[in-house]
């Protein structure tokens, strides 16, 4: 059976707008994609692992384009099992609110701990190659402000997340963004209809 690993964002739970989206794409991926399963890691409730310093020594390690020996070795095991998580899906679903005009600290802490040479990435002499080649990913996000036009370069969310999957070879990524979420309940209640909507026919070709 084929994987859908979802990453969730967002500490809010049953109250959060990003996941009333999010649960109108898995009711219709659900019944459209019988074969595939879904791994869900919630982040807010996840003991992510620290960049120690160790950890960063293996790091440099691995960019010298050597392999982990030793307590380097071990000190990475929970980085290593992250890492595998990650690379065991066939396509990812990420669900995250826009917070300070980027992501919640716990994704980017996420993302520093899977995205290590060797594992996701390599150089060569052409540059660097991203290892997580022919995979889709979805990102579902809510934002308090309407990002689409004059706040445009105020995004820092999704110019940033399609630049660090894509330096690791994921570039078919899709966003359904709920905005603005702040200016009143009504908007608030037709943009997340909207983005339900656009998240089910995502769900069907997905």
């Amino acid at each position: 059976m084929k994987k859908l690993f979802h990453i969730i964002a967002t500490p809010r739970g049953s109250e959060s707008r990003t996941l009333k989206v999010t649960n109108a794409f898995l009711e219709t991926f659900k019944s459209t994609h019988n074969d595939w399963v879904i791994d869900e890691l919630n982040l807010p409730n996840e003991s992510l692992p620290t960049l120690t310093l160790k950890r960063v020594d293996g790091k440099y390690v691995l960019l010298s384009g050597k392999d982990l020996y030793g307590e380097l070795r071990e000190a990475w095991d929970e980085i290593v099992m992250h890492i595998e998580r990650f690379m065991s899906a066939d396509a990812y679903l990420i669900s995250t609110p826009m917070w300070n005009f980027s992501i919640p600290y716990t994704l980017k802490q996420y993302i520093d701990i899977i995205l290590q040479p060797k594992y996701l990435f390599r150089y060569t002499e052409s540059g660097a190659e991203g290892l997580v080649k022919n995979k889709k990913m979805l990102i579902i996000t809510s934002r308090g402000g309407d990002y689409t036009a004059s706040m445009r370069s105020a995004d820092f969310q999704e110019p940033y997340l399609r630049l660090v999957f894509g330096f690791v070879g994921i570039t078919d990524i899709t966003f359904v963004n709920a905005q603005p979420m702040d200016m009143g309940e009504a908007l608030q209640q037709q943009r997340i209809k909207e983005a339900q909507q656009k998240a089910k026919e995502v769900a069907t070709q997905f």
